[in-house]
């Protein structure tokens, strides 16, 4: 009796179309599990694909590209197979891309949006696996490219998820598009009366102590200006590294050797004081008066 009305369920017509075909629920069911099934495998088979092109030392970027085509040529043969074990004729896909269609509709246009923005990505290469980036107030390494989301690993260790259409959308400063080069900049402020040119041999001399400054590009010196109490220079250099927090460590190396050169040589750097300038006719009293402290015995009240 039960398996009666297990084979009367599992052989219920589901969907009848005009051509006469038919989608019982058993067709359903097995569709269902493969669909489920085929996909884990295809993402498990891409990312096996990948792991071996990186152990033969492909390009990330590469590497990435391959795994997303393989993937979904893999879903596409899926889809194909679902459909013959479902019988369905090549005439049916109207049927099924105007579902798809009314998806769309429904919600799931960022998610096609994304994923076209994701193929432009890959394609055109603005941003490659590896680049130091900066979108809106975020700055980080691009470590992988998705299908819906671009991940950026910031130099505290936090991941940033961005949508792949704002990185096409929105202004996005690549510092390493066309090189693995930086330049930054370590500004220092001396007293008035040192001399200028003993103070731009070492702030060279500093920069070129450090093993990532370039010496071609040379370090370049600055006047910048005369500031309220001090002389302000730049130091501006160029640096081989691809790494936003590394960035960070060279400059602050570069300030350790300004200032063990500049208390060497005796050069005073400044900090912000204020003269103050007295004129009078005559000679000002001036009187210094001392401050009772005061005591932690409550006082009494007067009688």
């Amino acid at each position: 009796m039960f398996l009666e009305k297990l084979q009367s369920f599992w052989n219920f017509k589901l969907v009848t179309f005009a051509s006469g075909d038919q989608i019982s629920v058993g067709q359903a069911i097995t569709v269902l599990v493969f669909l489920v099934l085929a996909v884990k495998l295809g993402r498990m088979l891409s990312r096996m694909l990948a792991r071996h092109l990186q152990r033969k030392s492909v390009d990330a970027q590469a590497v990435q590209t391959i795994e997303m085509i393989s993937y979904w040529v893999f879903l596409v043969l899926v889809v194909i197979t679902a459909m013959g074990m479902l019988q369905l004729p090549i005439s049916h896909l109207a049927f099924i891309s105007g579902a798809i269609a009314v998806g769309v509709g429904f919600g799931a246009q960022n998610i096609i949006n994304n994923l076209i923005s994701s193929w432009i990505l890959m394609s055109e290469k603005p941003v490659r696996i590896g680049d130091y980036i900066e979108v809106d107030q975020y700055a980080g390494t691009v470590e992988r490219i998705g299908n819906r989301s671009t991940r950026i690993k910031r130099f505290d260790g936090v991941h940033i998820m961005v949508p792949n259409s704002q990185m096409l959308e929105k202004i996005v400063v690549n510092w390493t598009l066309v090189g693995k080069k930086f330049r930054t900049a370590v500004r220092v402020g001396v007293a008035y009366g040192t001399a200028v040119d003993r103070v731009e041999a070492l702030l060279t001399e500093a920069a070129l102590a450090q093993r990532e400054v370039l010496a071609h590009p040379a370090p370049m010196v600055v006047f910048e200006e005369f500031g309220a109490s001090a002389l302000i220079f730049d130091l501006h250099v160029w640096c081989d590294t691809a790494d936003g927090a590394e960035l960070r460590g060279i400059r602050s190396s570069i300030r350790f050797t300004i200032e063990k050169l500049f208390r060497e040589n005796d050069i005073e750097i400044a900090y912000p004081h204020t003269d103050v300038h007295l004129s009078a006719a005559k000679p000002l009293d001036v009187r210094l008066h001392a401050v009772e402290p005061e005591s932690s015995e409550p006082q009494r009240p007067a009688t």
